[in-house]
């Protein structure tokens, strides 16, 4: 049996997926004939989407279809880039990359990859080897400007940073929200199909969840409270939430009192952090602090969430240790309704104790550490442009568009044109890839496979759900998998092993399956009934593994079995903090601003802005700004304002709301498509806009993880 069955009457056919466009991973309900889609629904049967579906994955066709698709290789010539057939493709790009290696070492070649690519569980199984065959120092990704805050705070109090605190959303009875519009993402770091519900299923039950965010968002007008929050000024708040738990000694670790270790050094961090002391510069009011805390502490059931906010701040590093350690401190953690951990039918934790993988090797220009085998973006440009040893001299970039994406878009976009050679695999000629030598189009949607193995791992209850492929590729499209083995052959300097290039990634999904904690390998008494992947695929519409369940101290990769509650490096940025306070905060001058950025359920990036139903209507791509604000500066609904920041500066309409803290502005992130050479024809005449990353500072970082900083910056606004 497939992911399809039939209706012999009307003679179409049905088939099941999970939409792989966000992380919420909703099961769809494909209507087709064969040969094309006649509609697309929520699967009413996936027993964890239930019907959930989204603006994005209703289009998942129109994706598929989209005529600026690319389907065969192109070639830049001095006309414009031409088809050229794949092994010429493969050959130029091993040529070009192998010569620059061997003249330059294998550091001058760098790698980007973009979020898409954690959404192709064929990508993901062989990008490894790839990475491993290029040996390269400069390895880069969307990690470091959205989620690496979590991984480096679970390394080092977990021993990985795969082990990520998922708040049990469907048990929780109080909810705080700090920097996440999870009506508008799905969840994020909280793989949560039909979110809404899910909120709403907390109210129902008597509970209640809060939202602390600069913006009044989605998700916050339908929450039981709001509270506005300077950016930036999270650790504050956290801060003051640890003083009250510290000092009125209302902590209790319970079941994990004897499994971890620093309590005594946690226990006075915060001391400086009184509620009245941070009030000023939070925007929250002391005794909002103290009932908030009261609340959490003093409920049963309880969790504290932080997402894209907290994590794109100069100190997102602390502001997520600081979150794990209160859900730890009061009793929040591995337990039900609390910041749980998934247990996915494939674990992405592997049981390796010990690894330490950070600081291994540093930028070449600013002498930031790695992690996890990669660099902070934020540094791309400077190890391209910069001479010696090391410089990056080409790029290959898979998923991305960082031209877009990154902090100061439009530096990245002069770095690309001075590479000796770029190759991009993806499916679009873009504003980043319309600088490759050659780009190499791999399959996508309704054509490929799908398996979950990042998102599973992020989700609210254990889940697993297998797609098969809708349609058949065209003939002579490949996969991304057989793009990177196909690269990997070229590239490596021995004959690759047998296994290798006879796998395929469904092979290797099955192998995962049988020896993962539900599978037939797992125990003797699993070994006829365990899960595999026929079972998987015969349940078309998913297989519910059931809630989170408590799972430390196994869980715990540290090597002393301990989660260590006080990591040196925090401690020690801590210090910078308290530097920081004592110094106090500048106030803004009249047409100063912080600037936030913001998402919409239509969007993710900017890889959505091709389909016209997901752009069409009222443009987003404005500055939202307070009315109050507005009137001081004597500005009206659309006036168009220059919005300024050490880097570069942006003309952007302004749309009026009172849903915007004072002195804040949102800017929403993935558009600007309005650079020559690229070949999004509805982007550009639906969804144009303007760059966020044209005014975002390069050298705002979080120090202790490098993430990029976007949240915050003060730009100035002129009239």
């Amino acid at each position: 049996m497939t992911t399809s069955s039939i209706n012999t009457q009307s003679k179409t056919f049905m088939h099941y997926r999970v939409c792989n466009f966000c992380e919420a991973m909703c099961g769809l309900a494909i209507e087709h004939d064969g040969k094309q889609v006649l509609s697309v629904k929520g699967d009413e049967k996936d027993p964890f989407s239930k019907g959930s579906i989204c603006p994005k994955g209703a289009v998942i066709a129109e994706m598929y279809n989209d005529p600026d698709r690319l389907r065969k290789p192109l070639k830049k010539t001095s006309s414009g880039f031409v088809e050229i057939g794949w092994e010429e493709a493969f050959d130029i790009v091993g040529k070009r990359l192998n010569a620059i290696r061997k003249e330059q070492g294998n550091d001058a070649v760098g790698l980007y990859f973009g979020n898409p690519t954690v959404h192709n569980y064929g990508a993901m199984m062989y990008v490894a080897d790839f990475k491993k065959t290029i040996r390269t120092k400069n390895n880069f990704s969307a990690t470091s400007m959205d989620q690496l805050p979590h991984h480096f705070a679970s390394q080092f109090m977990f021993g990985n940073g795969m082990i990520v605190p998922i708040p049990d959303i469907n048990r929780t009875d109080y909810m705080i929200i700090m920097g996440a519009n999870p009506s508008a993402s799905n969840g994020s770091i909280m793989t949560a199909a039909g979110v809404q519900k899910r909120l709403r299923d907390i109210q129902q039950r008597g509970g209640k969840y809060i939202v602390i965010d600069p913006r009044k968002t989605e998700t916050a007008k339908s929450a039981d409270e709001h509270l506005f929050i300077v950016p930036g000024a999270d650790v504050y708040f956290l801060l003051a939430m640890l003083h009250i738990i510290t000092t009125e000694k209302k902590y209790n670790l319970k079941k994990l009192t004897s499994h971890v270790i620093g309590l005594d050094k946690v226990l006075s961090i915060a001391t400086p952090y009184s509620p009245e002391s941070v009030s000023s510069i939070t925007g929250i009011a002391a005794e909002d602090i103290k009932r908030i805390t009261d609340e959490y502490v003093n409920t049963e059931k309880a969790v504290l969430y932080g997402r894209m906010g907290v994590s794109t701040q100069e100190f997102g590093g602390l502001c997520n240790w600081l979150i794990n350690l209160i859900n730890i401190l009061t009793g929040h953690f591995d337990t039900e309704g609390g910041a749980m951990f998934t247990n996915p039918a494939v674990p992405m934790v592997k049981n390796k104790v010990g690894h330490k993988p950070y600081n291994r090797w540093k930028s070449r220009v600013q002498g930031l550490p790695e992690f996890q085998g990669e660099l902070p973006v934020s540094t791309m440009v400077e190890e391209m442009t910069t001479k010696g040893k090391g410089q990056i001299k080409a790029l290959v970039t898979h998923a991305g568009n960082p031209v877009l994406s990154s902090p100061n878009g439009g530096r990245l976009d002069e770095a690309l044109d001075q590479l000796e050679f770029m190759v991009s695999i993806d499916i679009y000629l873009n504003e980043t890839t319309k600088h490759a030598d050659i780009i190499l189009p791999p399959t996508t949607g309704l054509e490929v496979d799908h398996y979950d193995l990042i998102f599973n791992s992020f989700a609210v209850s254990n889940t697993t759900k297998f797609s098969e492929a809708l349609f058949p590729p065209k003939y002579g499209q490949l996969h991304d998998w057989q793009i990177f083995k196909n690269l990997t052959k070229r590239l490596s300097k021995k004959k690759l092993p047998l296994l290798y290039r006879v796998s395929t990634p469904k092979l290797l999904l099955k192998l995962a399956l049988l020896n993962g904690p539900y599978g037939n390998l797992s125990s003797i008494k699993r070994l006829f009934t365990g899960l595999n992947l026929r079972k998987i695929k015969r349940s078309i519409h998913g297989i519910d593994l059931g809630p989170l369940v408590p799972m430390f101290p196994k869980l715990l990769r540290t090597e002393d079995q301990k989660i260590h509650l006080a990591p040196s490096l925090f401690l020690e940025q801590l210090e910078e903090l308290h530097v920081a306070f004592s110094d106090g905060k500048n106030a803004l001058a009249d047409n100063e601003f912080h600037l936030i950025g913001r998402r919409h359920l239509r969007s993710n990036n900017s890889w959505m802005h091709n389909v016209d139903k997901l752009v069409s209507g009222k443009n987003r791509c404005t500055a939202m700004m307070n009315t109050q604000d507005a009137e001081r500066l004597g500005l009206k609904e659309e006036d168009e304002v220059k919005v300024k920041s050490r880097v570069g500066e942006i003309k952007i309409p302004i749309e009026l709301t009172k849903n915007m803290m004072p002195g804040v502005i949102s800017i929403p992130h993935g558009f600007g498509h309005t650079r020559k050479g690229s070949q999004l024809k509805v982007a550009e005449a639906h969804a144009a806009g303007v760059s966020f990353n044209d005014i975002s500072d390069h050298n705002r970082i979080d120090a202790l993880t490098g993430n990029a900083a976007f949240s915050g910056q003060i730009v100035k606004v002129i009239t």
